[in-house]
């Protein structure tokens, strides 16, 4: 049976040349079944990388992340007293979700949602105990990185004693929120970074400034990231204030939880429902 179209929603196209319909289809959005598209080549493409591969990006993102914390200290340090000062320091956070994102490297929250289309689109063993080996090995990285960071941070004579000051206020006030708070707090980071990998499909030239933004909100609404939080459990671990046993069943463990629960169950899962009915079962 042949379809017809509503005339009351279809008209002629008002373009009259081909480059004048590039340019609209150029204006136009992305259709999300291509979002979700390219996201899936990213995610089989991460989950085909040597694990020699993963594991050194993976520390690298560790060591860069940690100028999130620094770029958050320097503000906070040089800002004057005023209530606008909270929401401009927090742009420091963001400087190295940017180095990490833009240069490549891999961080684990950003696999909560790449390295998961692939399975929910063609669930199999394989690509479960593929992205299974792939999440350990990158979180495991990231949070040697971040220790070496915090390390660094801690003993090497790079910082004044204001930013320092800052630094471990930053630290203090991040790893000790309490479990149901921390695991609270992580699934709205998890929801933003999943949003972030979803929108830089699509960004065109502007991924900068949506990386700006998104990790901006993340400082500002005092939410938490389970990969830059490390550095600074690490600071404090390391300077003697928080001991092992509080820092991963009180911070560490509610948090992961916090960005996996928002990353993969609530935005991936959204983002699988919304777009399911218009992606080929596989071998179709």
């Amino acid at each position: 049976m042949s379809q017809t179209s509503d005339p009351a929603t279809t008209r002629e196209p008002l373009t009259e040349t081909p480059q004048e319909q590039r340019l609209v289809d150029q204006a136009s959005a992305m259709p999300s079944r291509l979002v979700f598209e390219t996201i899936r080549q990213s995610g089989e493409e991460e989950l085909s990388r040597p694990n020699a591969a993963l594991w050194f990006s993976g520390i690298a993102a560790g060591l860069l992340i940690s100028f999130s914390v620094l770029g958050e200290a320097l503000l906070r340090t040089h800002l004057p007293d005023a209530p606008w000062a909270y929401i401009v320091e927090n742009f420091g956070y963001s400087l190295g979700f940017v180095l990490v994102i833009l240069g490549r490297m891999q961080l684990f929250t950003e696999n909560t949602i790449t390295t998961v289309v692939p399975v929910l689109i063609n669930p199999c063993e394989n690509l479960f105990r593929r992205t299974a080996q792939l999440w350990g090995i990158v979180l495991l990285a990231n949070v040697v990185g971040a220790f070496l960071a915090g390390g660094f941070l801690q003993f090497a004579p790079v910082l004044s004693a204001e930013v320092a000051s800052a630094v471990a206020e930053l630290s203090a006030h991040a790893t000790g929120m309490g479990v149901v708070e921390g695991f609270a707090r992580g699934i709205p980071a998890g929801v933003l970074i999943a949003a972030l990998v979803w929108m830089m499909p699509v960004a065109r030239g502007n991924e900068l400034w949506l990386i700006l933004l998104i990790t901006w909100l993340i400082a500002l609404g005092d939410f938490t990231h389970i990969i830059a939080g490390s550095v600074e459990m690490a600071y404090v671990m390391l300077a003697g204030d928080l001991g092992v046993l509080s820092a991963v069943f009180s911070f560490f463990v509610p948090v992961l939880l916090g960005n996996v629960v928002g990353g993969t169950a609530v935005f991936t899962m959204l983002a699988w429902a919304q777009t399911r009915a218009e992606v080929p079962e596989p071998g179709a």
